[in-house]
């Protein structure tokens, strides 16, 4: 089988599309009830949906279309959108509204530093984060699997200064958890001795709510006594509760002990963007993975622990239950 080429849990009837060069196979009727995972092209194209028992439940943003521009800025960088437990609509933040280039579960660094230039790959400046093709899609009963790889454009005709191979996971999640994303990523330098840089604002593996969010609402959980994120460094998980008209939503975010240590989170806003800024010095040709993994549900916010046997779940480690704190944004 093609390495582009996707498995569906319950194949029908099938037809076959390009996909950003790689070829992507789709079920023509959604699957019924009860069949766990599957995959499928949204009509308005370049959007790849993963659906739970026929339900959205992710929506992966790949599209590239510098047809004007402001298409262009609406598709200048991939990202994932998570939806609400019923797949109803995103509980993420698309192009547009306050701060437009945070965008669902994203990826970037303001300052990436590349033979001595300097290039912006957050708010996307004189350049854009191009998906190339799908290198894995599969789908069956348990979860299903996206690997999308991406080129960081330099600027003009300098070809890509960053390539990424992003793999994105869906499983369900363990109570109360609706669902489980696990995002792995890889970076490799390409066009020389690379630093990854910036600050927690403005870079790093990070979460944006929908535009609508309410500012009021929005609670962060540390997994620390007396907890500051604008001084602490190497939380082993975030947890966040935020509003949309009348869902709450709480986002679990688990860091892997192998990612860069001495990092800060950006966890304090009340609009709610929050995720660890990642830091990294790679030779040309070296690469950077960075491993995160998100629990989403709707109930209340899990126990200490219930979130710590998550994160020794994932990590595979057997740490005690910490103490904790809950702040407001600030």
């Amino acid at each position: 089988m093609d390495p582009g080429e996707m498995k569906l849990p319950v194949l029908r009837s099938a037809i076959c599309l390009p996909l950003s060069a790689s070829l992507l196979c789709l079920a023509q009727a959604s699957p019924a009830p009860g069949d766990g995972f599957a995959l499928a092209e949204s009509a308005a194209g370049g959007q790849l949906d993963v659906l739970i028992d026929g339900r959205t439940a992710a929506r992966y943003m790949f599209g590239f279309d510098t047809s004007t521009p402001e298409r262009t800025n609406e598709t200048y960088k991939p990202y994932l959108h998570v939806f609400d437990a019923a797949g109803g609509q995103p509980v993420t933040k698309g192009p547009g509204g306050q701060f437009p280039h945070h965008r669902g579960i994203f990826l970037g660094w303001n300052r990436i530093s590349v033979n001595g230039r300097n290039y912006d790959r957050w708010h996307m400046q004189d350049g854009a984060q191009v998906h190339r093709e799908f290198t894995e899609t599969t789908a069956d009963t348990a979860g299903a699997v996206i690997t999308s790889r991406i080129d960081w454009q330099g600027r003009g005709d300098e070809g890509p200064v960053l390539s990424e191979t992003r793999t994105m996971r869906f499983s369900r999640g363990p109570a109360p958890a609706y669902l489980m994303v696990d995002i792995e990523s890889t970076v490799t330098a390409v066009a020389g001795d690379t630093e990854l840089g910036g600050d927690p604002e403005h870079a790093g593996l990070q979460f944006r709510p929908a535009n609508e969010v309410d500012a009021t609402a929005t609670r962060y959980l540390f997994p620390r006594k007396d907890a500051n994120p604008h001084r602490d460094l190497d939380y082993d998980w975030v947890g966040q509760s935020f509003t949309v008209g009348d869902r709450t939503t709480r986002v679990i975010y688990l860091n892997h002990p192998d990612n860069p240590r001495d990092t800060r989170f950006s966890a304090y806003r009340d609009y709610g963007r929050f995720g660890g800024f990642f830091r990294a010095k790679l030779a040309k040709d070296e690469s950077l993975t960075l491993r995160v993994r998100f629990l989403i549900s709707e109930d209340a916010m899990p126990p200490a622990g219930w979130i710590q046997e998550q994160h020794n779940t994932f990590t595979g480690k057997t740490l005690p239950v910490p103490e904790t704190s809950e702040r407001e944004p600030g």
